[in-house]
């Protein structure tokens, strides 16, 4: 068995939790659209966070390609990972704009949404350069994209109706 089999029941795992996230996230946040899109830097930490659902739901998801080797899927990975890098950079150009005092924590901001895509561009280039470790850092994204967009989910909704 290759070592991408061997994450076969993962990746499934992986993609019917993200894509049912998704879908939540974006019916939750769609009954107070018109409050969030009122507040670009939650506008664009929702967005980041959706995108890091979808990193993972697209990684995952070409893991099951039958015959994909590791080159092919890490090649597939980094270029997902680098498209959906635009997401985090745009949320936190948006988070250091805010000069409202009440917007603390700034650097742990950007830092949860840019995790899972670095995690997935490292393991991508991991497995393009034939080295180890590459399905371990798909892992680790899938988990704190996970983690991270629920936390971020749950701020946004929590904070638009403050």
């Amino acid at each position: 068995m290759d070592a991408l089999e061997s994450w076969h029941d993962f990746n499934v795992a992986v993609v019917g939790a993200t894509a049912a996230l998704a879908g939540l996230v974006i019916v939750a946040a769609s009954v107070n659209i018109g409050y969030i899109v009122k507040a670009p830097s939650l506008t664009s930490r929702l967005g980041a966070a959706i995108s890091g659902l979808v990193l993972a739901l697209v990684v995952s998801s070409t893991g099951l390609i039958p015959q994909i080797d590791a080159v092919a899927h890490g090649a597939l990975v980094a270029v997902a990972a680098l498209g959906a890098l635009a997401f985090p950079i745009s949320a936190a150009r948006r988070v250091y704009e805010n000069h409202d005092p009440a917007n603390r924590a700034r650097p742990a901001k950007v830092l949860v949404a840019l995790l899972a895509p670095v995690a997935y561009l490292v393991g991508g280039v991991l497995l393009m350069i034939g080295a180890p470790g590459g399905y371990a850092l798909f892992a680790a994204g899938a988990v704190v994209a996970i983690v991270a967009s629920l936390l971020v989910s749950w701020v946004v909704l929590v904070e638009v109706l403050r």
